[in-house]
């Protein structure tokens, strides 16, 4: 038995931050983010939302997509770096906004692969016969994590979640087919957060520092990202044996619009199979393929029987890759 998304669903705020309007806070202008990220607006949180919220509204849409009520979920699985509280867990948060039984909920935290790695999961328990239906929903708050006076991060990232509804398949010929996954956590410090865990606990020197914000050294994570998206393809063709006739549809991480046509060109994949979104919604971390999913389907751009290539990196250093038939 395979799993395959049965329903997707997707949330963001209704605040829209353009390249002009963060013209006015830092030392940038439109044709500068525009050219060296393909982002040209991002959605972000007002006062009175969290993280939890989103995952709320994307879980509701993806469970009535799938044709489904939220008594038939069995397991919720938020992957996000930004959560609502260390502890409890997002998904506890989002649980009774969902209407959820009392079903196992939590977080993984696996940065921009959150997603991916939750499908794997979700994969593993519907095949295992420990769930039927498992709710997986990449969603980020990273407009709370950024620091508004640099210039090279606080343009890159915004906020939304991306909802899927992952079921069991008797069609051995779709669902998720192959898959890899992996991290190297000596490469940690490229693109952390370096405050607020036990490891630096918060301080007035630590908020006065702005080490509660995204802290990335790109070039390395330009260069890091682009081998490990490309490692992913790689391998999950060679796990079916699949062309890059057959792929419909390549839907990668969107952190940056060269990293993404640089993963796709250096799997022999054209530009007309490349799928992005960066430019409306900037990066979305965990959010971002879910997200682009959504997206996709509602666009008439994902067909069933579509043959779907996914790939993502993040911090940790994880990175993953996917192949489906949708």
């Amino acid at each position: 038995m395979r799993a395959r998304i049965l329903g997707v669903g997707r949330a963001v705020p209704e605040k829209v931050l353009t390249n002009h309007d963060l013209e006015k806070l830092v030392d940038t202008d439109d044709e500068w983010i525009r050219t060296r990220t393909g982002i040209v607006e991002r959605h972000v949180l007002g006062p009175d939302e969290n993280c939890s919220d989103l995952v709320a509204r994307a879980g509701a849409e993806a469970i009535a997509r799938a044709g489904l009520t939220p008594d038939a979920i069995d397991a919720l699985i938020v992957a996000t770096a930004t959560p609502d509280t260390v502890f409890p867990a997002t998904a506890a948060w989002a649980q009774p906004k969902l209407g959820l039984r009392n079903v196992p909920v939590f977080d993984l935290s696996a940065a921009c692969s959150g997603w991916l790695y939750g499908y794997i999961v979700a994969d593993g328990l519907i095949c295992a016969g420990t769930s039927k239906h498992v709710l997986v929903v990449g969603a980020e708050a990273l407009s709370r994590a950024l620091n508004w006076e640099d210039r090279n991060t606080c343009v890159l990232f915004g906020d939304g979640a991306g909802a899927t509804v992952i079921g069991p398949n008797g069609d051995p010929r779709s669902g998720l087919l192959a898959h890899t996954w992996g991290a190297d956590g000596r490469l940690t410090e490229l693109l952390y957060q370096p405050a607020g865990g036990t490891r630096m606990q918060a301080s007035e020197e630590t908020v006065a520092k702005k080490l509660h914000s995204i802290h990335m050294a790109g070039n390395d994570v330009y260069k890091h990202a682009v081998r490990a998206m490309q490692q992913g393809v790689e391998e999950v063709m060679a796990k079916t044996g699949a062309s890059v006739d057959d792929i419909d549809l390549f839907i990668p991480h969107q952190a940056n619009i060269r990293i993404m046509t640089a993963a796709a060109d250096r799997a022999g994949l054209p530009p007309e199979k490349l799928y992005v979104t960066i430019h409306k919604y900037g990066n979305i971390s965990a959010a971002s393929i879910p997200i682009s999913l959504a997206d996709a389907e509602e666009e008439g751009r994902l067909k069933k029987g579509d043959l779907v290539l996914t790939a993502a990196f993040g911090a940790g250093f994880t990175w993953a890759a996917a192949l489906f038939r949708w």
